[in-house]
């Protein structure tokens, strides 16, 4: 204060200038791996490590499925469980162990006989999670070398452990970190921008799918809070002030490993069905509907190939052990196809009827959505159809209306922005090259704009974001000249459908003239690889936690639905669509959404990502003004009328 003054003085900077620097503003962002600052769904890093994990898990299930053995895996969390907790989600572990939730007294046994009926079930394969900082309720540490040796010692089954250790911070950012840090870094320097002498300190947090601005002192504070907690063993306490997020999964993970199948029997049969194409984390759904339907005391069926199948009657019930694995397979083992069920309506209502279903749930794209729309249409003439639907919306294209992200699109970013990765690497030490990456999506640009956002894109051309031959001049022409500066690599992404003119050729061939004797151009294809490979942590987890919710709402709907001996369900409200909006997973009726899509081109008519697009382009040094319609206002975390100063000590 005092050197600006005195620069004031000596004509350095004017007084107005000096006036406008007297204060200092703090604006934080959360990096940490452990994901243990409360007021935040996800720090930055989190999600890497969670993808450094599952090469592991992955790598563990195929050799313990060979020689049937069980493994302890110690990850990272001296003082939260977020790691491991997902990480079991994720690979449906049969028991975690976290710092915040300490076992009961007799949990050796509870875990033994878990253990041993798993594998008189048939099972091949027992996975155990452990954070480092895992304690039992007397405070003593559960370490994976005593429960290994518990586990050889009482039941004699092959255990092994693996400490992950420092693997799990190092390795290439996830698609998710690098989207999840650049989005927080803009709304940083906008709050820095907003901030005045009075803002208080403040931290960019996430909540569900958006940007928020908290007070730093009331999440210390927080933060601290979960740590008394613990010690005063006041644990449901500290799930709670972990966040929401760190509870749904809590209790997600309490449905699918710590329910026990009921002897009575809801009398409600739910079938499960995928439509449209495959999509990976599609498996993980299917098996946490299964298994939570089977917890709940329903009769569950699995129907192959769509509504395809179910107009054949290629119709099976499912049990515990079938779903077994499934979380990290991709693709949809159940099979899917596109087609819909207008024209085969007479066959599918007589199977609905032949198998007594009371409950349709429907795992796709866009096409399950039309399908649910169809059936809705269909009741005025079937009855058989008035019995609950829910669409969970899977598909690497996220085109499919009420819900931010689909099952599967996340495992297609890391797949794009993984490849793009190596393709840039390919041109290392070379002349200057820059390179054309087409990537799918139909006529939904979201993949190549979040991979561009991701991979450092130059630009990124979509159909939502009409481009011209002026736009396409200006991008070479900005792109050349940064080309003749140090940048010795560009990265251009093209969707599928992004113009029936400009194609992938034709932007090439522009690049490859307009940049010669300054670089030169490579073009790829990238195809159905993006559809391909073993399911992201975020659509592992995320599929399993809408598998769940679904069936959760199928058993309050089926209640409300019952009537006379069988279920009647007519009102809009029982076809709906769980998604993920802002903040919240919604329940929406698919009637409300209907108004909602581009039908034609198979798009919904708002979509969040286009915001982002304007950052894409700062970052490639365009001059553009960034979108801040949506921009964030500080909240609080805790009663703010005479609520004591937060204790900092």
């Amino acid at each position: 204060m005092g050197e600006r003054l005195n620069d004031a003085s000596a004509g350095k900077i004017s007084a107005e200038e000096a006036r406008g620097s007297s204060h200092l503003n703090i604006v934080g962002l959360v990096g940490s791996i452990d994901n243990d600052f409360c007021g935040t769904d996800m720090t930055i890093g989190t999600d890497s490590a969670l993808h450094r994990i599952m090469e592991v898990v992955d790598s563990i299930t195929t050799t313990a499925q060979s020689h049937q053995r069980t493994f302890v895996l110690e990850v990272m969390g001296r003082h939260c469980g977020y790691l491991a907790l997902v990480t079991g989600l994720a690979c449906g572990a049969d028991w975690v162990f976290i710092p915040e939730s300490p076992p009961p007294k007799n949990w050796e046994e509870i875990i033994c006989q878990r253990l041993n009926e798993s594998r008189l079930r048939g099972s091949r394969l027992n996975v155990i999670i452990v954070a480092e900082g895992a304690v039992d309720l007397e405070g003593k540490a559960i370490t994976s070398e005593f429960i290994r040796n518990m586990v050889a010692k009482r039941l004699g089954f092959d255990t092994r452990v693996t400490v992950l250790g420092h693997v799990q911070r190092g390795g290439t950012p996830s698609a998710f970190d690098r989207i999840l840090g650049s989005r927080m870094g803009v709304e940083a320097v906008m709050a820095l921008l907003d901030a005045t002498p009075d803002t208080p300190a403040c931290v960019v947090s996430l909540s569900g799918n958006q940007a928020i601005r908290l007070p730093l002192m009331e999440l210390v504070q927080m933060t601290k809070d979960v740590t008394k907690a613990m010690e005063e063993k006041r644990f449901n306490d500290a799930i709670k002030l972990r966040g929401r997020s760190f509870e749904n999964n809590w209790d997600t993970y309490r449905l699918l490993s710590h329910h026990e199948i009921p002897s009575s029997k809801s009398n409600f049969t739910l079938a499960v069905m995928n439509v449209g194409a495959p999509a990976a984390g599609m498996n993980a759904a299917v098996r946490s509907a299964v298994r939570v339907g089977l917890t709940q005391g329903h009769k569950m069926i699995v129907i192959h190939d769509g509504f395809e199948g179910l107009a054949n009657g290629v119709i099976e019930e499912f049990t515990w052990p079938q779903v077994s694995g499934w979380t990290g397979i991709g693709g949809a083992n159940l099979g899917t196809k596109r087609v819909l069920p207008a024209k085969h309506m007479p066959e599918i209502v007589a199977n609905i009827s032949k198998f007594g279903i009371n409950g349709l749930l429907i795992i796709g794209g866009f096409e399950a959505f039309l399908g649910a729309l169809q059936v809705l249409d269909g009741r005025c003439q079937y009855e058989e159809l008035c019995i609950p639907v829910m669409v969970i919306p899977a598909t690497v294209s996220n085109n499919v209306p009420g819900s931010d992200f689909s099952i599967g699109a996340d495992t297609a970013l890391n797949a794009i922005t993984s490849t793009c990765d190596r393709i840039k690497q390919s041109a290392a030490g070379t002349k200057r090259r820059v390179f054309i990456i087409e990537t799918m999506g139909g006529y939904c640009g979201y993949l190549a704009t979040m991979a561009g956002l991701a991979a450092g894109a130059d630009a990124a051309y979509i159909y939502e974001d009409p481009f011209s031959i002026h736009d396409l001049q200006v991008n070479v022409e900005h792109l050349t000249e940064k080309m003749k500066t140090t940048v010795k690599r560009g990265l251009v992404l093209r969707n599928e459908k992004a113009n029936e003119h400009y194609s992938t050729d034709f932007i090439y061939n522009l690049y490859s003239e307009e940049g010669q004797g300054i670089f030169d151009c490579r073009k790829n294809v990238l195809g159905h690889m993006q559809q391909g490979g073993s399911p992201s942590p975020f659509d592992r987890n995320f599929g399993t936690k809408l598998g769940a919710k679904a069936v959760q709402w199928f058993s309050t709907a089926l209640k409300a639905a019952y009537r006379h001996g069988r279920i009647f369900a007519n009102t809009p409200e029982s076809v709906c669509l769980l998604g993920m909006r802002k903040r919240s997973v919604l329940v929406q009726p698919i009637l409300e959404l209907r108004n909602r899509i581009d039908l034609e081109h198979r798009l919904p008519r708002d979509q969040w990502w286009l915001r982002l697009r304007p950052i894409l382009k700062v970052l490639a040094k365009y001059k553009v003004s960034v979108d801040i319609s949506e921009q964030a206002t500080l909240e609080h975390v805790r009663p703010q009328s005479g609520s004591a100063p937060a204790d900092l000590s």
